[in-house]
């Protein structure tokens, strides 16, 4: 079995997606079968046209010139149409597999349509939705249509559509798309790669000024839905009940300044941490310095439908974690059980979530083995990766188990 994937962008850019391919592929690989990689203009400007990174070779798309809205993202999928032609020649893949956005489902549709290949599509979040949390439209405007109709069009047509969770296959069952053309590969996560909750570093508790504290904490990109500004507005609340608390804010993103100036107009500038983003390498000393995990994510469309890897992730590492109750999160946790939800976009419930967990430590040793046992039992990427072989099989005509 030889697949072609066709990518938005790829490690070493690091992101939930990016996390989540190269787990993929490197568990493709562990059945046998012969994985190759192709990234859209989108990676960015590249030095080489392949690029090998942690053993896997990316072949890369040159960014066109073309930057405006629509003449730009035609420009997009010329580009990586033209460039995936000629890798296509070069290695004669069985299957042509496109991940989100529709950006490069459709370049892959008038290749494999082309060159007699099947396509599938694997949806991980739909475009016009995340435009939405991006601000750059909104939803019911002619943008937001447009793009819905685009990946419409482009679920149709594939031969298979591959998603992530149940709520996004729902929502492409909901278009008029057959449920026997639509299968799930959920989210995971490599039990291996993740270490249990170790010692704080000393040091870099002192540093940050944590000695003593009880520390809330999130890592990762700072985006809009991530509901990080709720966190700050139910920060107050948490320290009338205990004066020792922190919170702990490491990354980076597009929120980061705004979250900056509220905590300063909240007066809790001084309790809370912002160190920036930090190396991966660095990444495990930072979640050791947290007590309790915060994923207090907004209600919307996106969050709504898309399954996250950061609650996996903690689970992996038996870590404790408050999560709002969106579709997203109550697709993967057991409330009370793997995590605990509160109701989305209420402050009180989540500052009252947090307080309640530090009352009831006895019980987070329970929490923790429950969660690690979920990932190695449940979620793990080959578990998931299995749910590809009878559609690979099928779409090439032969038994790839």
């Amino acid at each position: 079995m030889k697949t072609l994937h066709i990518l938005d962008h790829s490690i070493p850019l690091h992101s939930g997606y990016t996390f989540r391919t190269a787990n993929l592929l490197r568990e493709q690989r562990a059945l046998g079968w012969e994985t190759h990689h192709l990234t859209s203009p989108k990676q960015g400007a590249c030095s080489a046209a392949s690029e090998e990174v942690d053993g896997l070779l990316f072949h890369r798309t040159p960014v066109p010139a073309m930057q405006w809205p629509v003449v730009g993202e035609m420009a997009l999928m010329k580009a990586t149409e033209q460039r995936l032609d000629a890798l296509v020649t070069q290695i004669q893949p069985d299957v042509l597999h496109a991940h989100s956005p529709v950006l490069n489902a459709l370049p892959a549709l008038r290749v494999g349509r082309r060159r007699g290949i099947p396509v599938v599509y694997e949806v991980r979040a739909f475009w016009e939705d995340a435009a939405v949390d991006h601000g750059s439209t909104h939803e019911g405007s002619v943008r937001y249509r447009l793009t819905r109709a685009l990946e419409t069009y482009a679920l149709r047509n594939v031969d298979h559509v591959f998603t992530i969770c149940e709520g996004l296959r729902k929502d492409i069952v909901g278009r008029g798309i057959p449920a026997g053309k639509v299968t799930v590969i959920p989210n995971a996560v490599d039990v291996t790669q993740f270490q249990p909750c170790g010692v704080p570093d000393a040091v870099l508790k002192t540093e940050l000024g944590l000695d003593g504290c009880d520390v809330v904490g999130f890592i990762g990109s700072f985006y809009a839905y991530e509901g990080l500004d709720l966190l700050l507005d139910a920060f107050p609340q948490m320290l009338v009940q205990r004066p020792n608390l922190r919170l702990l804010l490491v990354g980076g993103g597009s929120q980061e300044t705004r979250l900056r100036a509220q905590a300063a107009a909240l007066g809790v500038a001084d309790k809370v941490i912002m160190p920036g983003r930090v190396p991966h390498s660095e990444v495990k000393r930072y979640y050791d310095l947290i007590d309790v995990l915060a994923y207090p994510r907004h209600a919307m469309r996106l969050t709504e439908l898309v399954t996250p890897l950061k609650p996996l992730e903690a689970m992996a590492q038996g870590r404790i974690f408050v999560a709002s109750d969106v579709g997203g999160h109550r697709e993967l946790i057991r409330d009370g059980e793997t995590g605990v939800l509160f109701p989305a976009g209420d402050a009180g419930a989540l500052s009252d979530a947090i307080c309640a967990l530090f009352d009831r430590r006895d019980q987070w040793g329970a929490m923790s083995v429950a969660g690690r046992h979920f990932v190695e039992e449940v979620r793990n990427w080959k578990n998931s990766v299995a749910n590809y072989i009878p559609v690979y099989g099928r779409l090439a005509g032969a038994d790839v188990a």
